[in-house]
């Protein structure tokens, strides 16, 4: 192992609990041990996940956030004891494996609940809100501490909290610990006076308007957490840890306004002064330990880092708060293992969290520790498997039923959380099957397939793997899509695949009807019928490349052409964004942490967008643009880059052994690739 990294490998405690390293699986909802938005039972998949992060050398674990009352069958976490008798019969099992579990219990989302179309209707139809609320009552679910909009939509308002509400719910929190702790857990974290959540909405003045006990002044913005935890050590014993999730500052400017790194701002929520008061505060209340990061919903890049934020965002902010208090403090939030390491030994920090990385690859800390650092699978800050709540203009969380129910699944690992669905099965009779492509679909299928004892063979029409994944993976910011890359082609030549560079495929034919997997991509869709077309630089080829000058158009505002903009902007240049929708980055399964950060830096830095705008001409230094109401204008630039999507171009259709995977099928994302490839490959 690295000496480097040997800090995160030393003991400590929080509380009288003794951890043996510093490593913590921060929650993730989705790898609940008491089910995620469903009945409440004992979750083996959420289990299994836990026990296999646990079995591979990390310290303290903490499975996906419970919400001591359900929100989606009205259940009080409390009141099923059969899970906690089967959770009892599996602690020693975990505890075999020298790790700690603190289970995390939240009051749930208040004003940031994720309200999707359906919900709406729900709640603005007087019958089907009287006749859902069995199963899913909105106006308590998303009750807060002052009436408030939703982050997500305008139509489901949040209403005040009653207190006997909040009695309610600090009495839960106190019953679910002290199962919790019979059941052999070793101490809870609650969730959270963090991200937004209902706890954090208590304590922010620009949500918290109240007049009573609970709102006013500091002490009584802070009560809800203060009770909760007073409570819990008045059942549970003062020797049972309890742990806190924590944003240091809220980087928030209003309701739906983030505040982006660097950015001269007001806070409205949470800012370092209150919060060297609050940490000190929330201590003496009874806290065993501060887990934080920063930011709101409101601010959701900060707390579910993108690629486009800084790596190791929130670590000063962690460090500077850590002066105040006499308690164990986590980081969270992009974090490097290297630089937490030297904070831990500068003795600026006490615990690393991570949370994603353990959904690409469960194994990477023992890969760390036996010096394979190049055989993680590394995660791509992308949440298109994970997390991949997305909204836009006039449209609420724009996300199928599936991902909403199964988070913390993962684009570039298709097994996890999905070990039913994706797994290795061995062949009985193994074949030899052609792959025509090499890109990340491609390479996908050929590892499952040698994997499984087939033997596949890529047939790459260009001298190196990767296909559209080289360009897609080429911006500044984009260095882990790159290790991605890698960790692809180093799989390649560990498992010995048989491999054809320059080696263009235009039959099937040519394999005598053995199996074959077309993985051939797209073809960018041209803009033909605008006049000078063939001026315009398509997207792909900028990024392999192709040069432009200082002021550029960018014809297309979806993810592509955003990130592109993004990418030209950094480089120093001057985008220009012409979008015909009325928002950029108007698509389903783009998390709104993505997606926002986006919009809000272009707002920030001034890059002129023109939404509902239709490209009319392309000329010598300029475009024609129409805007929504039929008007033609002209825009200055010198280069015009084309984003306006892709067309499958399969080499030939689907067939009698002949399959379809990636772009060539249908346009996706990289967790449609690569969740097709597995598929497809486990077929054969």
């Amino acid at each position: 192992m690295d000496q480097k990294l040997a800090p995160l490998f030393t003991p400590w405690k929080i509380g009288n609990c003794e951890i043996k390293n510093r490593i913590v699986l921060t929650s993730m909802g989705g790898t609940d041990l008491f089910g995620w938005m469903e009945n409440n039972h004992f979750d083996k998949d959420g289990a299994r996940f836990i026990m296999e992060v646990a079995k591979n050398n990390v310290g303290l674990l903490l499975p996906g956030c419970q919400p001591v009352y359900n929100p989606m069958f009205g259940q009080w976490l409390y009141k099923n004891k059969k899970m906690y008798a089967d959770l009892k019969k599996w602690m020693p099992e975990f505890h075999k494996t020298g790790a700690k579990l603190f289970v995390q219990l939240t009051a749930g989302f208040g004003r940031s609940f994720t309200i999707s179309k359906m919900m709406e209707t729900l709640y603005s139809n007087p019958v089907l809100r009287a006749v859902s609320k069995p199963f899913m009552n909105l106006d308590k679910i998303t009750a807060s501490a002052s009436p408030s909009p939703n982050r997500w939509s305008d139509k489901v308002p949040s209403r005040e909290m009653t207190k006997a509400e909040i009695r309610e719910f600090v009495e839960a929190f106190a019953k679910t610990a002290k199962l919790l702790q019979d059941a052999g857990v070793d101490g809870v974290e609650i969730h959270a006076v963090h991200e937004g959540y209902l706890l954090d909405q208590f304590t922010l003045k620009y949500v918290n308007k109240r007049t009573d006990e609970y709102g006013g002044s500091f002490e009584n913005r802070y009560r809800f957490p203060v009770e909760i935890v007073q409570e819990i050590k008045k059942v549970c014993g003062n020797d049972f840890p309890v742990s806190l999730r924590y944003s240091v500052l809220s980087k928030t400017k209003g309701f739906r306004q983030g505040a982006l790194p660097g950015e001269d701002y007001v806070e409205v929520g949470r800012d370092m002064e209150e919060s060297e008061k609050a940490a000190k505060y929330l201590q003496d209340a009874g806290y065993d330990a501060l887990n934080c990061d920063n930011g709101t919903y409101d601010a959701w890049y900060w707390a579910h880092p993108p690629v486009y934020m800084p790596e190791n965002c929130n670590l000063a902010d962690v460090e500077h708060i850590k002066k105040f208090v006499d308690i164990p403090v986590i980081c969270a939030g992009r974090l490097d293992p290297a630089t937490a390491a030297e904070s831990i030994a500068e003795g600026n920090l006490d615990g690393a969290g991570f949370a994603r990385p353990f959904l690409a690859d469960q194994a990477w800390v023992t890969k760390l520790i036996n010096d394979q650092a190049e055989e993680i699978r590394p995660c791509i800050l992308c949440h298109n498997g994970c997390f991949n709540m997305c909204h836009y203009k006039g449209v609420p969380n724009d996300q199928d039923l599936g991902d909403s129910l199964h988070l913390s699944r993962c684009a570039v690992n298709a097994e996890t959380m999905q070990w039913n669905k994706h797994f290795i099965q061995k062949t009985t009779s193994p074949k030899t099957v052609h792959i025509i492509g090499g890109g990340i679909g491609g390479m996908e299928a050929a590892r499952v397939l040698k994997m499984r004892g087939h033997h596949p063979v890529i047939h790459e029409k260009s001298g190196v793997l990767g296909g559209t994944f080289i360009p897609a993976s080429a911006e500044s910011y984009k260095g882990k899509l790159r290790e991605l890359l890698e960790w692809y082609r180093l799989q390649m030549q560990k498992l010995d695949v048989e491999i054809h560079l320059n080696d263009e495929v235009k039959d099937v034919a040519v394999f005598g009807g053995a199996p074959v997997i077309v993985a051939t991509g797209s073809t960018p869709r041209l803009l033909r019928r605008v006049p000078g077309y063939e001026k315009m630089i398509e997207g792909c080829d900028f990024l392999n490349g192709t040069p432009v000058g200082k002021t550029v158009a960018v014809i297309g505002g979806g993810l592509t052409g955003s990130e592109i903009a993004y990418e030209l902007a950094l480089q120093g240049k001057k985008p220009i964004i012409v979008e015909m929708k009325d928002d950029l980055v108007s698509q389903k399964g783009v998390c709104l942490a993505n997606s926002s950060y986006l919009r809000e830096w272009f707002a920030l830095h001034e890059v002129p967008v023109y939404l509902e705008t239709t490209l009319k001409e392309v000329k010598d230094g300029g475009i024609v643009c129409t805007d929504k109401d039929g008007k033609s204008f002209d825009v200055a630039c010198d280069s015009v880059i084309s984003c306006a999507g892709y067309i499958p171009a399969p080499l030939t259709e689907k067939g009698k052994n002949i399959y379809l995977v990636g772009d060539c099928l249908a346009i996706g994302n990289l967790r449609s690739v690569i969740w097709r490839a597995y598929e497809v490959a486990m077929k054969i």
